[in-house]
């Protein structure tokens, strides 16, 4: 080859790497932002996650997660709250991103449970996965209360009043859909 060869094969060569390297670099900045944002969508640094609940929720926002719900409303210093803590806290930490499990202390935050069907605690309220109440198959076995509107007949809640087992409420999330 040439000298004039050869500085026009690497001239087109230049012209064609250049433009691939910048394509390669831009996709490479783009699949780790990516992944980093979903990485803290569901991560322990989004609140949308986090067990306990201080500020009035979201349900909007978490139903547009598509992930089963439960909300228990309790208390830190109630009996029956205290053997579900650790349930919670587990299930919270093992379900990330397969389900949204929250905690509202209701005797520090009582005005969180306004609008909500509680009469005694613990009292979990179930959203399904596609952000509807949770329609159990079977309400009665599952000691469920479905609560309607009364002029429309619109299923509004479900609720289970009282402790329950882990046992229990993966059978409940599986139901709703857990993935």
């Amino acid at each position: 080859m040439s000298d004039e060869n050869t500085k026009h094969f690497k001239s087109r060569a230049l012209k064609i790497i250049i433009p691939v390297l910048l394509i390669c670099v831009i996709v490479g900045i783009w699949v780790i932002k990516n992944n980093k944002e979903d990485a803290e969508l569901v991560g322990n640094n989004n609140s949308d996650f986090a067990l306990h609940v201080t500020e009035a929720l979201d349900l909007e926002k978490l139903k547009s997660y598509g992930l089963p719900m439960v909300i228990d409303f309790g208390a830190d210093s109630c009996i029956p709250c205290k053997e579900m803590a650790p349930v919670l806290k587990g299930l919270n930490e093992e379900l990330q991103g397969k389900a949204i499990i929250k905690f509202v202390d209701v005797w520090k935050y009582q005005k969180l449970a306004e609008g909500y069907p509680i009469s005694l605690i613990p009292t979990q309220i179930f959203i399904d996965a596609e952000g509807n109440p949770f329609n159990p198959s079977d309400p009665e076995a599952m000691q469920m209360k479905l609560y309607s509107l009364r002029e429309s007949k619109e299923h509004v809640f479900t609720a289970h009043e009282g402790g329950m087992t882990k046992e229990q409420l993966m059978s409940v999330l599986k139901e709703m859909g857990l993935k």
